[in-house]
């Protein structure tokens, strides 16, 4: 803001030329100053910006977000509901099992002190059930090989061990080894203490490494099964996260769709590495707006999220401009997600259509984050809304990062995998958990029917 001049042109003509150098010197160093606190005021707004991020209104995940910003809640309104079941909710009851025991329990005495029952009256009307975990004996079988002197050449001959026991341990306990391992997600010392402490035998971490190995070998099959599934879909939501094999910056990819989710482990994050994936697959995509995404020549539905927690970010700005613009972008973007459930009619999708239209077209030519948020929209406006022209696809791609949430957890457990065996042993274990979680299967029968195979 320039100073305002306070004396005229008379006044400045009448005053000596040092002191009128002098002026002009202050004045060029006035406009210098006031333009470096500009570039000094938008960098600290940037700074602010970046530095207020949080899952909310970035792609930050939720375990990013500190501890002490956490939003304050809400003290409980009078008529809200009260926590636990709500009223009209299906329970879960305890399901009924086949009884290996049963014991029948009388009646000991009326209240009225009476101890003596009409005969014939009485009848069950309750069973209570009590359930135990047996004590657990391991089945040991010694296959004992024996040798003997050939009669024809006298050389010793000894029997081999037979395919299926080769391996030392049967497929239920390589079952439940794989299980506790990859699907419950336990270190390797987790399954070595538990074998030894519950199921009372010992076990090296090495040995349990092998029986891991050839239960990857043993999902190959269904692996292969679900990728084939997964490229055969009219719909995949598509997603990936940071991996490492060996300290070195790795991706894990998903393809997962409402029957199966595919996962891949590849170096790189690219065009090369999508296509790796979907191979021949030219179904509708569901994504974020990674750049190779929005290259797909088919028909692509933007996750909304992602651009509702942009709009959030800028919402958040001290522009009040700025403001302003990301909190009609987010209202808008949000009843567009609400559509999903309940789809507007045609007024509806007019009024929303010229709004939406007017306020991206408006801010599309300016420098700054509305700006790209603006030419971001105007560039993918015709995969904003395929979930309303087609069936069976979403507004978000909540569906894939969810599937890879486990694998998050796992990289940050276990800071990823170590050798090319390790991707793949990631890559389908995650693949026939997920699978099995999207399909309501039990993993365990299938994990030993896989393994017992395999001997075979």
């Amino acid at each position: 803001m320039e100073a305002k001049q306070l004396f005229t042109d008379k006044d400045w003509r009448a005053t000596p030329e040092p002191v009128k150098q002098y002026i002009q010197r202050l004045e060029e160093a006035n406009r210098l100053l006031l333009s470096q606190v500009a570039l000094l005021e938008k960098r600290i707004e940037a700074l602010e910006n970046k530095s207020n991020k949080n899952s909310q209104n970035s792609s930050k995940p939720p375990s990013s977000d500190s501890p002490y910003n956490r939003p304050k809640k809400k003290k409980p309104q009078k008529g809200r509901r009260k926590r636990g079941g709500q009223k009209g909710h299906k329970g879960s009851k305890q399901t009924k099992l086949e009884p290996t025991e049963e014991k029948e329990i009388l009646p000991e005495s009326c209240s009225c002190g009476c101890s003596t029952i009409v005969p014939g009256s009485l009848e069950p009307f309750y069973t209570h059930q009590i359930i135990e975990l047996p004590k657990i004996n391991m089945d040991v079988c010694h296959v004992i090989l024996n040798q003997g002197t050939c009669d024809n050449c006298g050389k010793i001959v000894k029997a081999q061990i037979p395919k299926e026991h080769r391996a030392g341990y049967g497929p239920r306990i390589s079952a439940l080894i794989a299980e506790i391992s990859g699907i419950q997600g336990n270190s390797r010392e987790t399954v070595r203490s538990f074998c030894e402490s519950i199921l009372n035998f010992k076990i090296s971490t090495g040995a349990i490494q092998k029986v891991i190995d050839r239960t990857s070998q043993a999902l190959k099959p269904y692996y292969d099964t679900i990728g084939k599934k997964a490229r055969e879909s009219e719909v995949n939501y598509i997603d990936e996260t940071s991996w490492f094999k060996g300290g070195v910056l790795r991706w894990l990819w998903v393809m997962a769709n409402r029957e199966v989710a595919y996962f891949m482990v590849h170096k790189n994050r690219s065009k090369q590495a999508f296509l790796a994936l979907v191979q021949d697959w030219r179904g509708i995509l569901v994504s974020d707006n990674y750049g190779t995404y929005q290259k797909w020549i088919n028909l692509r539905q933007t996750c909304l999220a992602h651009l509702i927690r942009k709009g959030k970010a800028i919402s958040e700005f001290k522009n009040s401009a700025h403001r302003n613009f990301g909190r009609k972008i987010v209202k808008e973007l949000q009843l567009l997600c609400h559509w999903a459930n309940d789809p507007p009619d045609e007024a509806q999708w007019d009024q929303f259509y010229n709004n939406f239209i007017d306020l991206i077209f408006k801010h599309q030519h300016e420098k700054n984050d509305v700006g790209r948020l603006s030419r971001s929209l105007i560039k993918q406006i015709d995969s904003l809304w395929i979930f309303l022209e087609v069936a069976d696809v979403d507004p978000t791609n909540n569906h894939a990062e969810r599937m890879l949430r486990y694998g998050v957890l796992w990289r940050k457990r276990s800071k990823g995998t170590q050798s090319k065996k390790g991707d793949r042993w990631v890559e389908r274990v995650l693949s026939f958990k997920q699978t099995c979680q999207i399909r309501k299967l039990s993993s365990f029968p299938l994990l030993i029917k896989a393994i017992d195979s395999f001997f075979k």
